[in-house]
């Protein structure tokens, strides 16, 4: 794993907390040497914190760049690349990870913010964030083209539930777009992985609920959810492997879950 690392360049969306954060520590854990991380959120001042922490445990092997990002503005994205350091500019493997989702509410009366601000996160934002970084990874390899796109996706992307309307045809979105961009780019050397999770205890909760907490805390009320450091394992596993093997596509539940709907809960 450290040895087909190695070297490489890692851009993260969505890095400041949850699953971005803990890939962020997995990438740097497997390979504390010679590691580039680039790792991107709105919250600058976390993605410091994170880039000090990484340094302090696996030491100056690993290089980590903190940028404020927000997925969400288009305008931001189109000026990213060309404002990346030089020595940070080849990014070899890029994770889509940045999304949320704000309410539960059902049509008729789910609130244009909240649908506007969705679908720019999740779709859009990493549909211009992959067409950001794929021209550096089309020119490798003499126009063969070499790299990996990791799309974090859902379960909800693949199977719709009362109250997430928006969130799962965001996510089914972000499904099919990573299906067709594998197909797009066949002929390439570029791999693309979908890792669809299920129930994930992170801050993506609490965004939902407008940052009531106590409800937040209601959804992992009797089950073990998976925690973001699982599927950051995930992702650095299928990023590690030998360049022919493309993991393509990933579903992941905590024991308790089979589904969307289907969830087994201890009574509390």
């Amino acid at each position: 794993m450290s040895n087909r690392l190695r070297g490489k360049t890692i851009l993260i969306t969505g890095a400041s907390s949850g699953i971005g954060r803990s890939t962020a520590f997995e990438f740097a854990r497997s390979c504390p040497e010679d590691l580039k991380l680039i790792l991107t959120a709105r919250r600058i001042n976390s993605l410091k914190q994170i880039a000090t922490d990484i340094i302090k445990e696996v030491g100056n092997g690993v290089k980590v760049l903190p940028v404020q990002l927000d997925v969400s503005d288009a305008e931001q994205i189109r000026g990213f690349v060309g404002n990346l350091p030089t020595e940070y500019k080849e990014v070899d493997v890029l994770v889509n990870n940045a999304g949320l989702v704000k309410g539960m509410a059902k049509a008729p009366d789910i609130a244009e913010e909240d649908m506007n601000i969705t679908f720019a996160t999740n779709v859009t934002g990493l549909i211009n964030m992959t067409q950001a970084v794929l021209p550096i990874m089309l020119k490798r390899n003499k126009g063969n083209g070499a790299g990996d796109i990791i799309n974090i996706g859902s379960i909800a992307g693949r199977e719709g539930y009362v109250g997430g309307s928006i969130y799962c045809a965001s996510k089914a979105a972000v499904r099919a777009f990573t299906d067709a961009l594998r197909k797009e780019l066949i002929s390439t050397r570029i791999r693309v992985i979908g890792i669809d999770p299920g129930q994930v205890e992170t801050e993506f909760s609490v965004v939902r609920f407008y940052g009531d907490k106590a409800r937040a805390d209601a959804v992992y009320a009797g089950v073990e959810p998976l925690t973001p450091e699982d599927v950051a394992e995930v992702i650095v596993f299928a990023v590690g492997r030998r360049e022919n093997v493309v993991i393509a596509d990933t579903l992941m539940f905590p024991n308790h879950q089979a589904s969307a709907t289907v969830l087994h809960r201890k009574p509390t």
